[in-house]
């Protein structure tokens, strides 16, 4: 898997320049067309299109796509055409499966310009949009032919957008590096070094994905704090007003989900609070009510590790180290949901 880090102008002219396509398509929102998109627009053809749609995860479905594929019809793309993810997480993963889909596949490439998008989404190859609410449940497996990634691009962003890509490097480092978790552990957030940052969890997520590419086993440990943060984000972004950024509800996630691998005696008491220690001062606490605890819960029955009945998590067996496939109950959910609550 292609990753190249470093000046956009630089990255992104190599690339075009080794390979010949018959039509380049850029897909961005409405932030990244007018903070990003002037960036790199020299450095593309002049018959370029520019696909433009609405930002937020509330537009990643279906119908979104359907403008996406009308785009590119209209603008007679074949199967020698290119498309150019532009954004964050929504974009990269509704973008590259439109690519994927279309006249059965054709080449993508990734430029994410959030800081959750360069740590996470943008790496790995797994692509998808939400489906009646429920994240990511239509998608597929397919590798872009590059990924570049430009740490300037995250100068554009707001404070709370930087700290929600900063849980996918908290999880990076609690599930492989222990040596960096105490680093950032002992820095307060306008501290850290994002550009060394983005490059140790880039190099993490490469190296499982590599030994598990269609995440039939190692590969579960990226979803630690994913199966209780995804409900608590599908949920509250059901309620609009509420509606938490995901790096914010896999804070919530990864606090609940280390309180259920301390009850199983697979973390000292001390992990467990140096862990919400960290998160609470980094991301606060997300107002969960104990009578909205059943309807998360249920949330996890979609979950795409699960087997049958059984919601099966990823849980930390130690900072640095992690297991997959572990069942967990209802029950159990419940006591961690209100662990959080307080």
């Amino acid at each position: 898997m292609s990753v190249q880090i470093g000046a956009i102008s630089a990255t992104l002219s190599s690339f075009l320049s080794q390979h010949d396509y018959s039509h380049i398509a850029v897909i961005v929102d409405e932030k990244t067309q007018k903070h990003c998109l002037p960036l790199i627009q020299s450095l593309l053809p002049k018959t370029f299109t520019k696909i433009v749609i609405k930002s937020g995860e509330e537009q990643k479905t279906l119908a979104t796509c359907e403008k996406i594929w009308q785009a590119m019809t209209q603008a007679n793309m074949d199967r020698h055409g290119l498309i150019i993810n532009l954004g964050g997480g929504v974009i990269g993963d509704m973008g590259g499966f439109c690519a994927s889909t279309y006249k059965r596949g054709i080449d993508f490439i990734q430029i994410p310009t959030t800081l959750l998008a360069q740590v996470d989404a943008s790496v790995g190859g797994k692509l998808g949009i939400d489906f009646h609410g429920l994240k990511n449940h239509i998608g597929v497996f397919q590798l872009p032919k590059t990924v570049l990634i430009d740490p300037t691009f995250i100068q554009t962003l707001p404070d709370r957008q930087k700290r929600s890509g900063f849980a996918e490097i908290i999880k990076h480092c609690l599930i492989r590096d222990a040596a960096k978790w105490d680093t950032i552990a002992s820095l307060d957030f306008d501290q850290v070094d994002l550009a060394d940052l983005i490059a140790h969890s880039v190099e993490i997520k490469k190296a499982v994905v590599a030994e598990d590419p269609k995440e039939k086993g190692l590969r579960k440990i990226l979803n630690f704090g994913h199966t209780l943060g995804h409900a608590v984000e599908t949920y509250l972004l059901g309620l609009g007003k509420r509606a938490v950024l995901h790096g914010e509800a896999i804070a919530v996630g990864m606090i609940t989900e280390a309180y259920l691998a301390y009850q199983r005696n697979l973390i000292e008491a001390e992990e467990l609070e140096a862990i919400e220690a960290m998160l609470f001062a980094t991301y606060g606490r997300i107002q969960i009510k104990a009578e909205e605890i059943p309807a998360i819960i249920q949330l996890t029955a979609q979950d795409k590790k699960n087997k049958g009945s059984e919601i099966r998590f990823s849980l930390l067996t130690g900072i640095g180290d992690c297991g997959y496939d572990i069942p967990v109950s209802k029950a159990e959910m419940k006591k961690a949901l209100e662990y959080y609550i307080g």
